[in-house]
């Protein structure tokens, strides 16, 4: 066996720079996190051929003094912790005090700064192992860190890096992600000699909108809340800036960028009764809690965090994004439809009893509109389009209403509320609905009947390859009975009973829901209009359908006049 022997220091560096240094954008990330740290107010990024020849960044933070220089270029060597107490808290972007020396051990690097009580600035340049004299600069006050040439020395390291536009895209990812964190620093990217981006000082609001666009900043709800010691801000995206992939979820825990399964999965969940399917939702979204409640030296990147009280920290987070996702509908943006935590009135679509619903529904739909008064939310009903859209008119101007997606959602949330409470309601059917099914199906039915009458739903065998439905819930009776069945059944096939009632409880829901939605093409009297844009105000998420597509649309009288050139 070869003897053990201690590694060179360039050898050792280069190994940590393997762990830090990925690409220019890992460089990047650790040169704009010292510049936070140095609290600048503005900070500059000029990067030449996608960083690889050149990653600079400017700041006008507090400075290093010219004596500390060759620390600062010296591994393990940090101004930002002392002791394992500072470890434990850690109130700053970096604390490791090694990615300045790995990255000048892979580049040729360049610091000129200058504290504000020096009378000039001073300069430090390294190459490799090879560190210079400290000499003298002049520049005002900040720092500006300039790394060129990245993996000049290690040529096997530069072959994996990718195409300058690839790396280039590499770096503006991770120069949104910082910008996005810190709302009130003024940044600018320059690539190539040209401006890329320039950023102002700003609210969160304005970046979103610069960065991530406006439709995202226009579909989106704020979220403020606070218990426990953990605070959630941001904004968090409706269904309706929900994307295909999930490209626009951004988590910072005290103003550091995460990948956190945690936090994502919590996120996840809150949004799980607002989209299906493959669709993500989108967010930009800042925890803050005790530095003591997080560690955040889990990975070399710092990515990656591990919470003290991972449970109570999920919990929060999901709560608070499901709140702000069903504001009142008093509250609601003009955009589109939000939602209450009202039960909902009485009306034709409510799980009362039988004999009361239709009498429940008369008297909310035979209300007299208001002559004068405030309009409700989604206003009162004009009239009915191809017999899929209901036109209301409301106090902003015209309002636009999928009848059907509207309905599933008033439909999935009763039927949720009374399984939550125990069970569904259920009227036995005046004739039974039967149907053919397999053995399979005969055996699933027979073994879960519990299952099944806990939602609403009596099935029993009735011939040798027959099933017969004798009660649904009360809501779905007059919709597919027999096709709700062979849906529930074949969803506890698939899933089974406990995992269905669990992880898939609003799938399923949002399938039941849909057998007995009002369908398209249905004329419906002004008055049921009326009751139906009243249940919409009064039931939870109503703004968008189980599938996640919107329910309702405000045209305003200002859309309507730019469409018409009215003014011009």
């Amino acid at each position: 066996m070869s003897a053990i022997r201690v590694l060179p220091d360039l050898l050792v560096s280069q190994i940590a720079a393997g762990e830090v240094v990925e690409r220019p954008a890992s460089v990047l990330k650790e040169l704009i996190e010292n510049s936070i740290d140095a609290g600048a107010n503005a900070i500059t990024v000029t990067l030449d051929e996608g960083g690889m020849r050149r990653v600079q960044v400017e700041d006008d933070g507090d400075g290093i003094a010219a004596q500390d220089l060759p620390l600062a270029l010296a591994r393990h060597a940090t101004s930002k912790i002392r002791d394992l107490a500072d470890l434990e808290g850690v109130a700053t972007m970096g604390f490791r005090g090694e990615a300045l020396a790995s990255i000048a051990s892979v580049s040729r690097l360049s610091i000129a700064s200058r504290t504000p009580e020096a009378a000039h600035g001073a300069l430090i340049t390294g190459e490799g192992a090879r560190l210079g004299e400290v000499e003298p600069a002049a520049r005002a006050r900040g720092t500006t860190v300039a790394v060129a040439d990245l993996y000049f020395n290690t040529p096997a390291r530069r072959k994996f890096l990718r195409t300058e536009a690839t790396e280039f895209g590499h770096c503006d990812e991770m120069f949104r992600r910082v910008a996005l964190a810190r709302c009130g620093v003024a940044f600018t990217l320059k690539h190539n000699g040209r401006v890329s981006r320039h950023l102002r000082a700003q609210t969160l609001a304005e970046r979103a909108a610069v960065l991530l666009g406006e439709d995202f900043a226009a579909a989106s709800v704020p979220i403020d809340a606070r218990a426990a010691g953990l605070t959630l801000r941001g904004l968090a995206g409706t269904p309706q800036a929900a994307k295909p992939r999930a490209d626009v979820q951004y988590f910072f825990v005290n103003g550091r960028f995460v990948r956190d399964r945690l936090l994502a999965h919590a996120a996840r969940d809150a949004y799980s009764e607002l989209l299906h399917g493959d669709r993500q939702p989108a967010y930009v979204l800042y925890l803050e809690l005790d530095p003591r409640g997080v560690d955040v030296n889990v990975h070399p990147a710092k990515t990656e965090v591990r919470f003290r009280d991972s449970r109570a920290v999920h919990q929060f987070v999901r709560h608070a994004i499901q709140r702000a996702l069903a504001p009142s509908a008093a509250e609601a943006p003009v955009a589109y439809a939000a939602v209450s935590h009202g039960l909902g009135i009485q009306s034709s679509f409510s799980l009362a009893q039988p004999a009361r619903a239709y009498e429940t529904f008369m008297a909310a739909a035979a209300t007299p509109l208001p002559s004068a008064g405030k309009a409700p939310p989604l206003g009162y009903a004009l009239g009915q389009l191809h017999g899929v859209y209901i036109l209301a008119q409301n106090e902003a101007g015209l309002v636009l209403v999928d009848m059907h997606a509207a309905h599933e959602r008033i439909v999935m949330e009763k039927l949720k509320l009374n399984l939550d409470a125990g069970a569904v309601q259920r009227q036995t059917l005046l004739v039974p609905a039967v149907f053919s099914a397999q053995a399979l199906d005969l055996a699933v039915a027979e073994e879960n009947r519990e299952v099944l009458e806990r939602l609403g739903l009596e099935v029993v065998v009735s011939g040798p390859n027959e099933l017969c439905v004798r009660a649904a819930p009360v809501a779905l009776a007059a919709g597919d009975v027999a096709g709700l069945a062979r849906d529930v059944l074949r969803e506890i096939r698939e899933y089974g009973a406990s995992e269905m009632l669990s992880a898939r409880q609003n799938e399923l829901l949002a399938t039941m829901a849909c057998h007995t939605a009002v369908r398209a093409n249905r004329m419906l009297s002004q008055a049921e209009m009326n009751a139906l844009l009243r249940e919409m105000e009064q039931t939870e998420r109503s703004g968008s359908c189980n599938h996640g597509r919107p329910t309702w649309y405000q045209l305003t009288l200002g859309d309507l006049d730019r469409l018409f050139l009215r003014g011009r």
